[in-house]
């Protein structure tokens, strides 16, 4: 079987699970057209009805550049039926470009995030209710390779593994990292409050009354991370983050936030500091945390520039400004939700006075 049509297999079977009669949205850049093809037969063949959607860089670009502004603040009807009627959505990272919005002025950025904040919303909301099934994951381009720091090869090996590709079972190997994950939801359930201690962090957070979700693969693809709300007026002090932070091409290195009563008070950073100020300014939920979450996925161990391995990397944690996922319980509203991520292999985490973190791993007495 080629590493395509397991990799397709992976999405259908496993993250989604694609039944009889479902329409199932596949979304995916030019350079994935390969893996789109077997998600599209593997569909087909589970007895759904697929739908596929090309996302091109240079086009995204052109959005940006050229609308004039009555477009830029437009929510089309046909997107909102998407978002509504769908039953699965299967979505392909494959950009030829990274930055494709590198010079293009936050203002307009920020202006297009406030229009499409209601399709966030009904994501957010179907995503809580159970009405869709979603998985986001992606398929190794020159483009992410060069940003990694890899070469292409490197890259695709990076991404394989991180997916599991190369197990004789992946899906069985997903299963036990489910296994695990939860034995660190049961434990994080009984806690009240966590603080966060260790270089360049000194931070609280309340949890208590909150639902952990376990990433194991199943929206995220890789997956391998914990994450809740915490309760939206509790951070209190300190966070400075270890690696860039990065929204929709936009790089803000050496992010320093500080917390009150829930709220930024104050934020820096070495390099977008004015990006990263105008981004809090974007509505009352960007100031406030959407998310709190620890990466368990040991297979993912540097940096790539890449959201979607690098909240997973074993020994970090991660908190995202904004919108919170309404299955955690969280209530923050916002048409951002913005991961940053810090590595704690030099730190630990209390859970109500005891520790339950240290170096980058939970205690085995803890699980």
């Amino acid at each position: 079987m080629s590493e395509e049509r397991k990799f397709a297999s992976l999405l259908t079977d496993y993250c989604v699970e694609v039944k009889k009669g479902d329409e199932v949205l596949i979304t995916s850049g030019l350079e994935a057209l390969g893996l789109a093809r077997e998600i599209y037969r593997r569909v087909l063949e589970r007895g759904g009805y697929p739908r596929f959607m090309l996302v091109d860089d240079v086009m995204t670009e052109m959005f940006y550049r050229y609308a004039a502004p009555e477009i830029l603040e437009y929510l089309s009807p046909i997107d909102k039926v998407l978002y509504e009627k769908v039953d699965a959505r299967i979505t392909i990272m494959a950009p030829s470009h990274v930055k494709p919005l590198v010079g293009i002025d936050p203002e307009r950025v920020k202006t297009r995030s406030r229009a499409t904040r209601e399709l966030t919303e009904i994501f957010m909301r179907r995503e809580s209710e159970g009405s869709l099934r979603w998985v986001l994951t992606a398929y190794p381009t020159q483009a992410m390779a060069q940003e990694a720091g890899m070469s292409p090869l490197e890259w695709r090996e990076f991404v394989f593994r991180a997916v599991k590709l190369y197990a004789e079972d992946p899906v069985a190997e997903w299963k036990r990292q489910a296994v695990f994950q939860e034995r660190v939801v049961k434990a994080l359930s009984k806690v009240d409050e966590v603080k966060l201690e260790g270089e360049g962090v000194n931070l609280l957070l309340k949890v208590g009354g909150r639902t952990w979700i376990s990433d194991d693969g199943k929206n995220n693809m890789p997956g391998g991370e914990v994450f809740t709300a915490p309760h939206e007026d509790s951070a209190e002090g300190y966070i400075e983050f270890t690696y860039p932070a990065v929204w929709r091409g936009y790089e803000v290195e050496g992010v320093r936030l500080e917390f009150s009563r829930g709220l930024v008070v104050k934020a820096t950073a070495r390099k977008g500091e004015e990006f990263l100020k105008k981004m809090l300014k974007t509505d009352e939920g960007a100031r406030r945390i959407g998310e709190f979450a620890f990466g368990l996925n040991y297979d993912i161990n540097r940096f790539t520039k890449e959201i979607l391995f690098d909240e997973k990397i074993g020994g970090t944690i991660h908190l995202a400004l904004g919108a919170s996922y309404p299955r955690t319980g969280g209530v923050n509203k916002s048409s951002i939700h913005w991961d940053m991520i810090k590595d704690m292999r030099r730190g630990r985490v209390k859970a109500d006075d005891d520790i339950i973190y240290e170096n980058g791993r939970f205690l085995e007495e803890v699980l």
